[in-house]
């Protein structure tokens, strides 16, 4: 992976190379920080590269770090700004992923939330997919269970929770599958190692509840929208049974990384006919649409850079 060039860190853009943390900053030794991810899109008829949805990333970010008591000087707008200004720097003309993170940076020892000083940090690189096989993933439900509510919150991008997102991500990957499907607590399905997850039963859409121990996610939100709204498909949200997987029609994930990616097999089982299905083609080929700015009802989804 190509490193940037720039960085915004410490209320500046500098050099990549210069946006350095000690070995003893806080969030490095317990995991008390914060990140998020936002995408950009290249139009090439435009020339442009739009952001998708910065504000309601960034309102969910601060609202990710508040979880950890963190609170900046700055609004959701503000930090936007700092990423435009950023992808400027960097010249993109291609797609990108965008990471800002939100830390403590003191050198201490002692673990705690409380009188800490937190910094803000963004990055940008350019970036694909972020599973290969987006059109026909074959996934395995993990033997690890999704962290709960009243252990670390999993509707924030809390870093040390990341921790087991990578266990259910490595056993799966190793055991030869695109991904894993993790449970929660009640034995009901949650999402992907780092994806929410849809499937389709009788033409209705179903996805777990926010309430159900998953990121409340900003694709999760655009991808709802658009089922309902121009595709005109009922979307339930409620909990979800392991086997109900095994009896649908479609399936897929969706995220900021992921994008929307089909499901196609779990546990060596077909999900309907074990390919692509025509909703999820739709849908793929919509959200494309809508996050490269060229659906003029959502344009307004999109931030252009330059």
């Amino acid at each position: 992976m190509t490193l940037p060039n720039y960085a915004y860190f410490k209320g500046r853009i500098v050099p990549y190379s210069e946006a350095k943390v000690g070995v003893m900053t806080h969030t490095l030794n317990y995991g008390t920080g914060v990140f998020g991810g936002l995408r950009a899109y290249w139009n090439s008829d435009e020339k442009q590269l739009f952001i998708f949805r910065p504000h309601d990333h960034y309102k969910r970010f601060l609202e990710s770090a508040s979880l950890l008591l963190m609170s900046f000087p700055f609004s959701e707008a503000q930090i936007v700004q700092f990423t435009v200004d950023l992808l400027k720097a960097e010249k993109h003309h291609t797609d990108c992923y965008i990471r800002p993170i939100a830390y403590y940076a003191d050198e201490i020892i002692g673990v705690r939330l409380h009188d800490l000083n937190p910094e803000l940090t963004i990055i940008a690189i350019p970036f694909g997919s972020y599973v290969e096989n987006e059109e026909g993933s074959h996934v395995t439900i993990s033997s690890w269970r999704r962290i709960d509510d009243n252990m670390i919150p999993a509707r924030g991008k809390i870093s040390g929770a990341y921790v087991n997102s990578a266990f259910i991500k490595t056993d799966a990957q190793r055991s030869g599958f695109d991904e894993a499907i993790v449970l929660n607590q009640d034995g009901h399905i949650a999402e992907g190692s780092a994806e929410n997850i849809f499937l389709i039963r009788k033409g209705v859409v179903h996805t777990p509840a926010v309430t159900e121990n998953i990121l409340e996610g900003i694709t999760r939100r655009t991808v709802i929208m658009l089922l309902r709204d121009d595709m005109g498909l009922e979307v339930v949200e409620r909990p979800i049974d392991r086997t109900e997987i095994y009896l649908s029609e479609e399936a897929f994930f969706c995220g900021t990384g992921v994008q929307v990616a089909a499901i196609t097999q779990v546990d060596h089982r077909p999900v309907g006919t074990g390919e692509l299905g025509p909703i999820t083609r739709n849908l793929r080929q919509l959200y494309f649409d809508v996050v490269r700015g060229r659906v003029p009802k959502y344009r307004e989804f999109c931030t252009p850079v330059y």
